[in-house]
C-alpha cells in the first residue's frame, strides 16, 4: 500500500529498472531486461506479481529521453497502465543530470542512473507531466527529421558555392540571395564555364526562368571565365551535389506535405492567427512547449527558451544585462524567423521594433526584445485559447498602474549600517558614498529669479573665494553670475 517509484535507465537494446518507495529505501532490487519480445513478457510479470504483493499501491515510472531507445519501453508502460495503476512519463536528461550532481553521488552506473530516475520522481513531483501525449512524440520525429534533411541541404549548398567558385564564377553573382533553381539546372547540363562556353544562347533560353538576354550575358562571361578547374572529376562531382540538392528539396517537401496533413492539433490554427506564425512554425513551436500548463506564468516558458534577462551582480562586480541563450537553440532559431517575418507583417511587433531603434538598441538586441514579445502573446493565445487580437495586447499596454513612490531601502542592512571602518575595496566606497547615506541634506538657495537649485559645492566654493566670510543669500546670485562670466565654475 502506498505510493512507488520505478526508474528505467535506457540503453540501446537493454534497460535498468529499480524501484523506491517513498522513503527512498530499495523495494525491488536493481534488474536487466533486454529490448526484446522476452524481455517485454518479463516485465510485464514482474509487474504483474509486484501488484500482488501490494494491492493498493501505484507505481510511477520515468524514462529518460534518450533520442528514441526508451520509445518501446515507454509505448510498454503506457499500455500496462490500462491494466494496473502504473503512470509513467519521459524525463529531461539535464534535470535527472543535475539532480546526481546534488546528491553529491560520484560513481555513475546503471543501476544508480536507474535510481537518480526514481529519485527525481520523488524529488521533484512538480516538473513531472503523466501520460504524455504521444501525437507531440510523432511530430517531433517526423520535424527532426525533416530539420536534419534542411541541415544536410545547407551542407551540400555551402559546398556547391565554393565549387562554383572554382568552376563557374559567372553564376555567383545570381547567387547573392541562395541558389535558385534555374542555376542548378543550368548547372546539372553544364557544370563548367568551359562547357557553358560552348552552347548557343538560344539552347540556354530553354532552360525555365532564363532569358534571351540573361542567356547571352551567361554565355558571354564563360567564355572570359577565369575558371580553374574545368576537368572531368569536377564535372562529376558538381552533377553529383547538384542532384542530392534537388533530391533532398523533393524530400523536404514530402515531408513538409505530409506533416500538414496528419498534423490534427488545434493550437496550431489557433497560433496561426497571428501574422508572422505559419503553420510550420507553429508546429515547430507546439513541439518544443508540448503543452501549456507545464509552465506556470509567462516567465518559466521564456526562461525555457532561454530568452530571459541574466543579471549578476557578485561582490564589488556587476555584469549587465543580456539574453541568456540557454537551452536547445531550435526553438529560438525558430522564434528568431518568426520575428523577422513578424517585423514586416505584423503592426504590433513592427511598431514595437521601431520603437526599440529609436531608443538606440542595436538591430539584433530590437530583435531579440520582439522575440519576447511574441513569446509572451503565444503564452497568452495558448493559455486563453483565444486567437490574436490586437486591441487585447493594445488595452494590457496602456494599463497604467498608479504606484506610490516609495523610498527604496535596503533591507540587507536592517541589522546594522555601514560601518567606515570597515576594510572595503575602493569600488564599494564609492557605491556607498553614491547612495548618499552619510551625507547632510542639501540647502536650498532661493536666487533672485526664483530659481530654487541645490549648491553645497557652489556655497563653499565662494566662501573660499571670500576668504571664508558668510555671504547673504540676496547676493549669492550675483556672485554666481559673476563666477559664470569669468569660467570659474
Amino acid at each position: 500500500m502506498g505510493d512507488f517509484y520505478m526508474g528505467c535507465d535506457v540503453s540501446k537494446g537493454y534497460a535498468d529498472f529499480i524501484v523506491i518507495n517513498k522513503s527512498k529505501r530499495v523495494i525491488e532490487k536493481p534488474f536487466q531486461i533486454d529490448d526484446t519480445f522476452e524481455g517485454h513478457s518479463a516485465l510485464t510479470n514482474i509487474l504483474k506479481q509486484f501488484f500482488v504483493r501490494n494491492s493498493k499501491a501505484k507505481l510511477y515510472a520515468a524514462v529518460e529521453s534518450t533520442g528514441g531507445y526508451e520509445d518501446n519501453w515507454y509505448s510498454l508502460l503506457l499500455r500496462l497502465g490500462e491494466i494496473h495503476p502504473v503512470k509513467v512519463t519521459r524525463l529531461n536528461p539535464l534535470g535527472v543530470k543535475k539532480h546526481h550532481e546534488a546528491s553529491m553521488k560520484r560513481n555513475i552506473t546503471d543501476n544508480i542512473s536507474a535510481e537518480n530516475i526514481a529519485s527525481y520522481l520523488l524529488s521533484y513531483p512538480e516538473n513531472i507531466v503523466y501520460g504524455q501525449d504521444t501525437n507531440y512524440n510523432r511530430l517531433c520525429r517526423q520535424w527532426n527529421c525533416t530539420q536534419l534533411l534542411v541541415k544536410q541541404q545547407g551542407q551540400l549548398m555551402n559546398q556547391l558555392n565554393s565549387l562554383m567558385y572554382q568552376s563557374h564564377p559567372g553564376l555567383l553573382r545570381y547567387c547573392k540571395q541562395g541558389v535558385p533553381d534555374w542555376v542548378l539546372d543550368v548547372m546539372s547540363r553544364y557544370p563548367t564555364a568551359k562547357r557553358l562556353a560552348r552552347v548557343r544562347p538560344l539552347t540556354l533560353a530553354r532552360i525555365p526562368f532564363v532569358t534571351i538576354e540573361k542567356a547571352k550575358c551567361i554565355t558571354s562571361e564563360a567564355k572570359k571565365s577565369v575558371a580553374a578547374h574545368i576537368g572531368e572529376t569536377d564535372e562529376f562531382m558538381i552533377k553529383q551535389i547538384v542532384m542530392q540538392i534537388k533530391n533532398l528539396d523533393l524530400s523536404i517537401k514530402a515531408h513538409k506535405q505530409h506533416l500538414g496533413k496528419n498534423c490534427t492539433l488545434s493550437e496550431i490554427d489557433l497560433l496561426c492567427t497571428f501574422k508572422g506564425i505559419s503553420w510550420y512554425s507553429a508546429v515547430g513551436l507546439l513541439i518544443n512547449i508540448i503543452s501549456i500548463s507545464r509552465f506556470p506564468t509567462v516567465k518559466h516558458l521564456v526562461s525555457y527558451f532561454g530568452l530571459h534577462p541574466v543579471y549578476k551582480q557578485s561582490g564589488d562586480g556587476v555584469w549587465g544585462y543580456h539574453m541568456s541563450k540557454r537551452g536547445r537553440k531550435q526553438p529560438r532559431a525558430i522564434l528568431f524567423m518568426v520575428a523577422l517575418s513578424a517585423i514586416n507583417y505584423n503592426p504590433v511587433i513592427k511598431q514595437l521594433y521601431e520603437d526599440c531603434l529609436e531608443k538606440g538598441m542595436q538591430k539584433l538586441a530590437a530583435i531579440g526584445v520582439c522575440m519576447h514579445k511574441i513569446l509572451r502573446i503565444v503564452y497568452g493565445m495558448l493559455k486563453s485559447n483565444k486567437s490574436f487580437d490586437a486591441r487585447i495586447d493594445e488595452i494590457n499596454r496602456n494599463k497604467k498602474v498608479i504606484k506610490c513612490k516609495k523610498v527604496k531601502k535596503d533591507n540587507r542592512r536592517r541589522f546594522q549600517t555601514h560601518d567606515k571602518a570597515a576594510p572595503i575595496t575602493r569600488r564599494q566606497t564609492k557605491k556607498r558614498n553614491n547612495k548618499g547615506e552619510n551625507r547632510e541634506p542639501q540647502k536650498k538657495v532661493v536666487l533672485m529669479n526664483g530659481v530654487i537649485p541645490n549648491l553645497p559645492m557652489v556655497k563653499s566654493k565662494i566662501c573660499y573665494e571670500k576668504n571664508q566670510k558668510e555671504v547673504l543669500p540676496e547676493k549669492i546670485g550675483e556672485i554666481i553670475m559673476k563666477a559664470i562670466c569669468k569660467n570659474t565654475f
